[in-house]
């Protein structure tokens, strides 16, 4: 559905500049942005992809992955299309590096919400391509989710612009971000982004002014950003900008997309970027695409765990609140739904587990 767009502005020579995400791109007439799914007609900027999804599922919170949120829930997750980024190695490139396809699915904001309580959620989750391309219907969706007692998630390549997020921020609680690496050079060859630095400020801005929930993800691609240097630098940024009990999930990657040529990252390769967040003075560093190693909540005082998965089973066994059930220690866990949760494998009508993100 074609809707007027939210933060943009008009220019002279009936060109509009958009505001969503940090392109901010400047748009002549008929022409779109570099998402695809945003165009200038006549010197109105319109969003093209209003409500029209690509994907739709009942999944674990933890397959986004978030593990300090809500551990054990079942979130209703929706994919629409379009990215404002072109990542070599997308793993959904069938949904992100395209604009909108003709004979899309239309789904109303009050469907979306009235879908997730008919199936048991206990929140949504925008995700599979990048949510900020749909930022006007992420926002209508977020403030009718908060009515009906439904948190809200976005996973994200994070290069929102920090007036996007101040507008989303009142009805957004989890702000699951991609951080690829940690230098010019690596964004510009493996997403043709130049100007990185802002997805740090916006990730922040997240934690201390929205007060979000924030879990980091690398995916670890060798030859690309397994390098000591940056991974040094993501763990350092973590700890002391987003602090030390901010989850980082380090993913195993597969070949997808462009990247086919590449080889698969070794367990070694996951097992000394997990290494190099515990000296960074992180305390939960997880493994990701590496079935059932590394996914476990264990306090980093007592040395118990707290939270056991396997796959996408998850089963809570001793927290207290935000803290460990035995010693007392803060983990920072945001909404512990019940003591107990053994969760059966959940998802479908989806893109297969998320490995790459936006």
């Amino acid at each position: 559905m074609v809707r007027e767009a939210l933060l943009y502005e008009r220019l002279p020579g009936s060109r509009v500049q958009c505001h969503v995400c940090q392109w901010r791109c400047v748009i002549n007439p008929g022409r779109t942005g570099v998402c695809r799914v945003r165009e200038n007609r006549d010197g109105t900027l319109y969003t093209l992809n209003y409500g029209e999804v690509s994907s739709v599922a009942a999944d674990p919170i933890e397959k986004k992955p978030l593990f300090h949120f809500y551990p054990g829930s079942t979130a209703f997750s929706v994919g629409g299309w379009g990215c404002n980024f072109h990542c070599l190695h997308c793993q959904n490139w069938e949904i992100a590096c395209t604009g909108m396809p003709v004979g899309s699915r239309y789904l109303s904001p009050e469907e979306q919400v009235r879908l997730a309580k008919h199936h048991h959620c206990d929140g949504i989750a925008w995700t599979y391509n990048e949510p900020a391309v749909w930022f006007e219907y992420t926002l209508d969706c977020a403030k009718l989710a908060r009515e009906r007692g439904l948190y809200t998630a976005y996973v994200t390549n994070g290069f929102m612009t920090p007036e996007a997020l101040d507008t989303i921020g009142p009805w957004l609680d989890a702000w699951r971000v991609d951080l690829k690496g940690f230098s010019s050079e690596l964004y510009a060859r493996l997403a043709h982004i130049h100007d990185w630095r802002g997805i740090l400020e916006v990730a922040v801005r997240a934690r201390r002014s929205w007060n979000m929930h924030v879990e980091v993800v690398t995916n670890i691609i060798p030859g690309w950003n397994d390098d000591d240097e940056q991974l040094r630098g993501i763990a350092g940024w973590i700890a002391a900008d987003l602090g030390e009990l901010t989850p980082w999930h380090v993913t195993r990657f597969f070949p997808m997309h462009r990247l086919q040529s590449a080889a698969a990252t070794p367990a070694a390769a996951i097992q000394h970027a997990i290494d190099i967040g515990h000296a960074a003075g992180l305390k939960f560093v997880y493994s990701g695409n590496v079935r059932g190693q590394g996914e476990d909540t264990v306090c980093y005082s007592c040395g118990r765990t707290l939270i056991r998965r396997v796959g996408y089973n998850t089963e809570v066994l001793a927290l207290r609140g935000s803290a460990c059930g035995h010693c007392g220690v803060e983990l920072n866990v945001r909404g512990v739904k019940v003591a107990s949760a053994g969760r059966r494998e959940g998802g479908t009508d989806a893109p297969p587990p998320e490995r790459s993100h936006p």
